[in-house]
């Protein structure tokens, strides 16, 4: 069988992307008593000169499942021990040739107590707590603000008991227009 058939529907082969790399990160959801979000504004690639959530690759070759990558990501970043069990999965964000350099595969997840960080500078940025309704407003990597927030934001707390609800999806970003497909959400509209 060739490579081609392998393609899986809805995707086509570009010889272009195919040598990317493939990296697997986690995107870290930290909210304070008051609902506010917590955002790196970056000072390095990627993202550089953007805000977004705190998170970062997994260590790969020691084993790290991805929540243990989310709890090392909030110690490192926002100097703060979150137990595993206050992480909710809620998300899974696949990007395809993300600024033509990368791969993605993001795990969500929303720390489910409100947690106290100070506002400050770190290795990566500037590390600063906003109102939901101003996120919008600020600078951000596209995916983040037309697809991912969004998803976010509709799934907040469409769960049992008020959890966040799960949603999976794929960004395409090759071409002019970035397009994506939601691969599953529960629960659905």
């Amino acid at each position: 069988m060739s490579d081609a058939a392998n393609i899986l529907p809805g995707m086509t082969e570009d010889p272009a992307n195919a040598g990317l790399p493939y990296k697997i990160a986690c995107l870290c959801d930290l909210r304070d008593k008051d609902g506010r979000i917590l955002l790196l504004h970056r000072i390095k690639s990627p993202n550089k000169g953007l805000c977004s959530p705190i998170g970062g690759k997994l260590e790969m070759h020691i084993g790290e499942s991805p929540a243990q990558c989310a709890q090392r990501e909030i110690k490192e970043e926002a100097g703060i021990d979150v137990e595993l069990g206050d992480l909710h999965f809620g998300g899974l964000i696949a990007e395809t040739a993300f600024e033509n350099q990368t791969h993605w595969l993001m795990f969500y997840y929303r720390v489910m107590v409100p947690v106290e960080v100070i506002d400050g500078h770190m290795d990566e940025g500037e590390l600063r707590w906003h109102h939901p309704d101003e996120i919008d407003g600020l600078p951000q990597p596209e995916t983040d603000r037309k697809i991912i927030w969004p998803m976010i934001n509709k799934h907040a707390a469409s769960g049992p008991n008020g959890t966040p609800g799960f949603f999976s999806i794929h960004i395409d970003c090759r071409g002019d227009e970035i397009t994506w497909t939601v691969d599953q959400e529960t629960p659905t509209d």
